[in-house]
């Protein structure tokens, strides 16, 4: 069927894949940074300029690597906000990120909806601080000359797209991308403006919602965009993720999400219903404490790195000689524990040894997330593989406890650009639609992620032992923290 490229503007910079379009073989790559000024105290700016995207995506693309591409799809960081004007001129750099000066926005605006609840009835989520809804209602509040100008929404793939094929008049989204607004029903399918008033304060104009096989457009050149969709999405289909696939996403904290054929509407809000890139769905839990915990033990037993952690944890066994570690070091979101510390229960003189706190440090992050995956079990998602991504997926003491305590085969994929390879599978899925070798139900059969693959085995009665072990101490320092 020919190449096709995929497109992955992540919030740092721009990776580039260019595939086979029948096998998804990679063929050519690109890479090039965003050059985006970092923000006071180091960290990631909350502002930017889409035109670094832009800039970035044309270094990424130098040297020819796009010759003979005759599709493209773009992934794009999530929460990207920008807001554009009548004649599509930016109102304000875009609004990235986990956007801390939200904060009292979400909680203003749960309260004008009339609580939690109404939230996730409503879209399916509470709005958080990253979150487009919180965002609008952030700028009204602090911006509001800004806010009154803004007469259409983007998100970054969006805009993207948009620009790839010379800003025409039809501007569009996907699922994916739209469900992670705060103001698009995943179990609806279906835009909720009323909710954009509320926030911003008026109207806007939104993109239009395509299926995940449509082109957005073709550019003057004759080149197929694609829908485009969110990182998260891409990347889940990029791994090729099916039903009974659940991902847990190990950073400073983590995420358990999973492939289910309908949205959830979880009132306790721990679920935020997202859509995925196939027409599927992608429950997610999140978790505000995985490796930053085994970051602060490392640092609490004064070692080097999370390598020798992972050492010094496997002299230890299952279990930790009764040590268990309940890793809420910044608060909790699952369970719902804001304004809660760790704690470390166990202590024997047999157990306070630097080893059993090791294991104790990696046991309690993968109880914590088995955790997450069991509110999603709890309402019927079905998980036989978990598939675990991240760095600290690679370390030895993680790999040989997460399968007996998650209670599932866990499949540690090989490091690789899945979101930028899940926008060009998307492309491809485009491409054979439009020339009608491909369905719209069906994407392309590209193979699946090289990975290793880990059973429970005969630990796994061991592994369900600890975890009942964590649970205990869970429910005695936080009883009712999970509502039965």
């Amino acid at each position: 069927m020919g190449i096709v490229a995929g497109l992955d503007s992540s919030p740092d910079f721009t990776r580039i894949v260019v595939c086979d379009a029948d096998t998804g073989a990679v063929l050519r790559q690109g890479y090039a940074p965003h050059p985006v000024e970092s923000a006071e105290g180091g960290g990631r700016p909350s502002d930017v300029d889409p035109q670094a995207w832009l800039l970035s995506l044309g270094e990424a693309a130098g040297g020819g690597l796009l010759e003979g591409v005759q599709a493209i799809g773009v992934s794009a960081q999530q929460n990207a906000l920008i807001p554009l004007d009548g004649q599509g001129g930016t109102v304000r750099p875009a609004l990235v990120g986990g956007d801390r000066r939200a904060q009292i926005a979400a909680a203003d605006l749960v309260d004008a909806l009339g609580g939690r609840e109404a939230w996730a009835q409503a879209v399916g989520c509470v709005p958080q601080p990253a979150q487009s809804v919180t965002k609008l209602r952030w700028l009204a509040k602090n911006e509001p000359e800004a806010a009154g100008r803004t007469a259409v929404l983007m998100q970054a793939h969006d805009w993207l797209v948009w620009q790839l094929l010379g800003r025409p008049v039809r501007r569009t989204t996907d699922r994916g991308g739209a469900s992670g607004t705060g103001y698009w029903s995943a179990a609806t399918g279906s835009w909720r403006p009323d909710l954009v008033e509320l926030a911003l304060g008026h109207q806007a104009v939104l993109p239009e919602v395509i299926g995940p096989a449509e082109a957005a457009g073709t550019t003057p050149e004759g080149l197929l965009i694609s829908a485009g969709t969110g990182e998260t999405m891409a990347a889940a289909f990029g791994l090729g993720l099916r039903l009974g696939d659940a991902v847990v996403s190990l950073g400073a904290s983590g995420s358990v999400m999973a492939v289910h054929p309908e949205a959830l509407v979880d009132q306790t809000g721990m679920i935020t219903s997202l859509a995925d890139a196939t027409g599927m769905h992608l429950p997610v839990v999140t978790t505000l404490n995985a490796v930053r915990a085994l970051r602060g033990t490392a640092e609490l037993l004064d070692l080097p790195d999370l390598e020798a952690l992972s050492e010094l944890a496997m002299k230890s066994t299952p279990g930790s000689h009764g040590l268990v570690l309940l890793p809420y070091l910044e608060g909790e979101r699952t369970p719902a524990l804001p304004h809660t510390a760790g704690t470390l229960a166990g202590l024997r003189r047999e157990s306070m040894k630097p080893e059993h706190l090791a294991r104790a440090a990696f046991e309690g992050m993968l109880c914590g997330l088995a955790d997450a995956l069991d509110v999603l079990r709890g309402r019927g998602v079905e998980v036989r593989r978990v598939f675990l991504l991240g760095q600290a997926a690679e370390l030895p003491a993680v790999q040989a406890a997460a399968p007996s305590l998650f209670g599932a085969q866990v499949v540690v994929p090989q490091p690789a650009d899945y979101a930028a390879i899940g926008a060009a599978r998307q492309a491809a899925w485009a491409l054979g639609t439009s020339r009608g070798t491909l369905d719209a139900h069906n994407p392309p059969a590209w193979q699946g992620a090289a990975a290793q693959v880990l059973e429970p085995g005969e630990e796994l009665a061991v592994g369900q032992a600890v975890r009942q072990q964590y649970v205990t101490v869970r429910e005695q320092t936080h009883p009712g923290a999970f509502p039965e």
